[in-house]
């Protein structure tokens, strides 16, 4: 059975060369991102994530909710192994999907039967397993003889195309989504958003970061409210929800 279970896991990034950017720090509002702090100015500190700890079990539908620079997305990259924290502990227990970046492990000079095995690997298949999976996957693309071109000859929406066909092609433990997710032109937005609700069905686990409250209310059965790389509350959606709207007009 799929499970999550993180404990005090922070991540920081370092910022050299900040002291030019000191009055812009000054300037901007202290909740539009995560917490930075430096030492004589020379090296700045972004702590994305801190101390959280959060535990997920098999069937939950988590919505993470926050401002931008809140932590959703540096939370999603920690489970999906892209980020490893700095203190504390993750431990994933399942085959994770992140369906956020989906061209991320694509290489613009290979082709697109190429970028099919890239994709596949760094989601964790076997050869074989994209091998038998190859002509589905190449079938619903749609990209017909594009496939044996350079993926930088590809569009915007072609290189989605790709990579959603190749993300969408397993069958997921723990599923890791993101809001901004597209699949290229409208005429094949239909065709991606059938796909994408059965892949959705399958997964044990998922966790979806975004700030539209009609997607966290259809896809989520509890909510994480994320503020300055830190958990405030976990519950139902509507209350955190409700929770979340209260903190913004008081901002």
């Amino acid at each position: 059975m799929a499970s999550i279970i993180i404990k005090n896991a922070s991540v920081a990034f370092p910022i050299y060369d900040a002291s030019s950017r000191s009055l812009k720090m000054r300037v901007l509002p202290g909740n539009m991102g995560g917490r930075i702090g430096g030492s004589g100015g020379h090296v700045s500190v972004v702590q994305a994530l801190d101390d959280v700890s959060l535990t997920l079990n098999h069937g939950d539908r988590v919505g993470l909710v926050g401002h931008n620079g809140a932590g959703k997305t540096t939370l999603l990259r920690v489970l999906a192994g892209i980020y490893e924290p700095g203190a504390g502990s993750v431990r994933v227990d399942g085959h994770v999907a992140p369906l956020f970046d989906i061209a991320l492990g694509m290489d613009p000079e290979s082709t697109g039967y190429e970028n099919i095995y890239l994709r596949g690997l760094f989601l964790g298949m076997s050869r074989r397993e994209i091998r038998r999976r190859l002509p589905e996957i190449a079938e619903f693309t749609e990209l017909g003889q594009f496939l044996d071109l350079p993926l930088r000859t590809y569009s915007a929406g072609m290189r989605m195309r790709l990579a959603f066909a190749v993300s969408t092609s397993i069958t997921p433990d723990i599923l890791l989504l993101d809001e901004g997710i597209g699949a290229g032109d409208a005429a094949f937005l239909d065709k991606a958003n059938q796909r994408l609700g059965a892949f959705t069905d399958q997964a044990g686990i998922i966790v979806l970061a975004s700030h539209a409250d009609h997607l966290i209310k259809r896809m989520c059965t509890k909510a994480v409210l994320m503020e300055r790389g830190r958990i405030v509350a976990v519950g139902q959606v509507d209350r955190i929800l409700q929770r979340y709207r209260k903190r913004i007009a008081a901002a």
